[in-house]
C-alpha cells in the first residue's frame, strides 16, 4: 500500500503527465455530460429506454455510454468515425495508390486523416436517417408534435454536429491527453453502464436470498478470472530470435545484436469481433419487414444465448480473425526489412525462406488466437444463460471487456513510460506493462 501511494506521489509530481490526466479528465467529463442532453423535439419523460438496450441495439447504446437509449446529441457516439477509419484502413490494404499515399509519411497521414473526417460526415449522415426513423417507430409517443415539421432535418444535423464533437473530443484527448483518444472515449461509455448493470445484478441476485448472494460473489470471482485471462489473451506473444550482423565502420563496430521479433497471439484485436457483430445484425432487420419466413431468422439472430447464434457467432469470429490478421500482417515486408538490415533467424535463409517461416508460425499462433477470441465473444451469451442479467453479462466477455482491458493496459503503459523517463520505479516489481500500441482503427 505504502509503495501504490508513492506512485501516485510520483505520477502527481510529474508536471507534463498531471497536465495530460486533468486534461483528459476535462474532456471525458464533457462528454458525459454531452450524452444526457436530450435532442430538441423529444419529451425526456416518454422515452422508452428498455427497447433501445436489448439485442444488437444493447450493444449500439454500449458503445454510446447509454446516450442511444436516452436519445441525446451524442447518441451515434463515436461509432461513425470507428466506421469510417475501419473503412480507410482497409482501403489502405486493398488499394495501391492509398498504399502511397499511406506510405508519404506526415502528408500522407494528415490526408487519411481527413478522408476519413469527410467520410465520417457521410456515415452519420445516413445513420442519423436511420437513427429518427428508429425513434418515430419505437418512441412516437415522446416525440412532441408542435416540433414534427422540422424534427428530421434538424435531428440528423444535430446528432452529425454531435458525432464530429465527439470525434474532436478523441482527437484532444490523443494530442493534449494520456492515452488513445477514441479508445477511451468507447470505454468510458462501456464503464458508464457498469454501476447501474452492477446494482441490478446484485439486487436480482439478493432477492434469492442468500444463496443468490453467494452466487453473485462466484460470478465477480469468475470475472476476475476472466479479466485476467484476457489480459494474458492481449499481451500473448510468441517471440522469434533476430540475429543481426556485426558492421565494423572505422574503429566503430555495429550491429551483432540478438533481438526478437514479436508475433501477438491476438493480432488482430478487437476488430475480429466487431466485424462478427455487423454480420450478425444483418439477419436481425428482417423483424422490420413483413417476411413471415425472416422473422424467425430474425429471433435467432437476436438472442444472443442462442445455442445456433453462439455457434455461427464463434466460426464468423475465427473466420474474421485469419482474414484481418492476413491482411494486417505481411511476412514478405518483414522478411525485406530484415534482410535490408542484415538482420536474420538464425537457421532460416534470408528472403522468401524467412517470409514463409514467419507466416507459418503467425498461422499456427492465430489458431489458438482465434479460437480463444471466439470463446470470449460468446461468453455474454453462456453468463444470461446461467440467470446473470443481461447488462451485467456484457461484462464477461465479448467487445466491452475486450476494449476495456486494452485500453487499460496502453494507458498504463504510457503512465509507466513518463515515469521511467523520469528514472522512477515502474507500476510493477516486476516486468513491464505491454500496451497494444493502439490507433483509432485497431482500438
Amino acid at each position: 500500500m505504502k509503495k501504490f501511494i508513492q506512485t501516485l506521489k510520483n505520477i502527481w509530481s510529474i508536471e507534463e503527465l498531471r497536465s495530460k490526466i486533468i486534461t483528459t479528465l476535462l474532456l471525458v467529463a464533457v462528454y458525459r455530460v454531452g450524452a444526457h442532453i436530450v435532442l430538441p423535439g423529444i419529451d425526456p419523460n416518454k422515452i422508452d429506454i428498455s427497447r433501445a438496450r436489448q439485442g444488437a441495439l444493447g450493444l449500439i447504446d454500449t458503445f454510446a455510454g447509454g446516450a442511444f437509449s436516452m436519445a441525446s446529441i451524442f447518441a451515434l457516439g463515436i461509432m461513425p468515425y470507428i466506421s469510417a477509419s475501419i473503412f480507410m484502413q482497409l482501403m489502405t490494404i486493398l488499394v495501391p495508390r492509398m498504399q502511397k499515399i499511406q506510405k508519404e509519411g506526415e502528408s500522407g497521414r494528415k490526408k487519411i486523416n481527413q478522408w476519413t473526417r469527410y467520410l465520417t460526415v457521410a456515415v452519420t449522415l445516413v445513420q442519423g436517417g436511420a437513427y429518427v426513423a428508429y425513434l418515430k417507430q419505437a418512441n412516437a409517443e415522446a416525440l412532441i408534435p408542435s416540433y414534427s415539421g422540422v424534427f428530421f432535418l434538424s435531428t440528423v444535423i444535430i446528432l452529425t454536429a454531435g458525432t464530429l464533437f465527439v470525434m474532436w473530443l478523441g482527437e484532444k484527448i490523443t494530442d493534449k491527453g494520456l492515452g488513445n483518444g477514441t479508445s477511451i472515449i468507447i470505454m468510458v461509455g462501456i464503464l458508464a453502464r457498469l454501476p447501474q448493470s452492477f446494482m441490478q445484478e446484485l439486487d436480482a441476485q439478493s432477492s434469492k436470498g442468500g444463496l443468490g448472494l453467494l452466487g453473485f460473489l462466484i460470478e465477480l470471482a469468475v470475472l476476475i478470472a476472466i479479466i485476467m485471462g484476457l489480459i494474458v489473451l492481449v499481451q500473448g506473444v510468441r517471440r522469434i530470435p533476430i540475429q543481426y550482423a556485426k558492421q565494423i565502420v572505422g574503429n566503430k563496430q555495429f550491429g551483432g545484436a540478438r533481438q526478437f521479433l514479436p508475433l501477438k497471439v491476438n493480432g488482430a484485436g478487437v476488430m475480429p469481433i466487431i466485424f462478427a457483430q455487423a454480420i450478425m445484425f444483418l439477419p436481425t432487420l428482417f423483424s422490420y419487414t413483413s417476411f413471415e419466413s425472416g422473422q424467425g431468422l430474425a429471433k435467432i439472430f437476436g438472442d444472443p444465448k442462442n445455442a445456433v447464434y453462439m455457434i455461427i457467432y464463434a466460426v464468423v469470429v475465427i473466420g474474421f480473425t485469419f482474414l484481418y490478421t492476413a491482411l494486417i500482417f505481411n511476412p514478405k515486408q518483414i522478411a525485406d526489412d530484415l534482410k535490408r538490415n542484415n538482420g536474420f533467424i538464425p537457421g532460416i535463409k534470408p528472403g522468401q525462406p524467412t517470409a514463409d517461416y514467419i507466416g507459418t508460425v503467425m498461422d499456427k499462433i492465430t489458431l489458438p488466437g482465434a479460437v480463444l477470441l471466439a470463446l470470449v465473444g460468446i461468453l455474454p451469451g453462456f453468463a444470461q444463460r446461467v440467470g446473470i442479467t443481461q447488462g451485467f453479462a456484457s461484462f464477461f466477455g465479448g467487445t466491452s471487456l475486450l476494449i476495456m482491458v486494452g485500453v487499460v493496459l496502453d494507458t498504463l503503459q504510457q503512465i509507466e513510460t513518463q515515469l521511467l523517463m523520469r528514472q522512477y520505479e515502474g507500476l510493477m516489481k516486476s516486468g513491464r506493462v505491454q500496451g497494444r500500441q493502439t490507433s483509432p482503427v485497431s482500438l
